[in-house]
């Protein structure tokens, strides 16, 4: 049997995107990665959150959208 990472229900979270307030839901690990992210790119979540917002595809949810992010970043990372 695989060894599972810990694993916490979603959490949501407010954050500001153009200047009206939304909520994020994301489980622990996602929130913890792309604070991460944000920090190398020199900013902080909520502008990662909104630019990664405004080049997601109609149709794709916010909480989605970052979840392939963070996936995409890892990957990119360790290749």
């Amino acid at each position: 049997m695989p060894d599972l990472p810990e694993m916490t229900p979603p959490i949501k979270r407010s954050v500001t995107i153009g200047g009206h307030r939304t909520s994020v839901s994301l489980e622990d690990a996602f929130w913890r990665e792309l604070r991460g992210l944000a920090r190398e790119r020199g900013e902080t979540a909520a502008g990662l959150i909104a630019a990664i917002d405004r080049k997601r595809p109609p149709g794709v949810g916010l909480a989605t959208a970052l979840r392939l992010y963070v996936l995409s970043e890892i990957g990119r990372h360790q290749g």
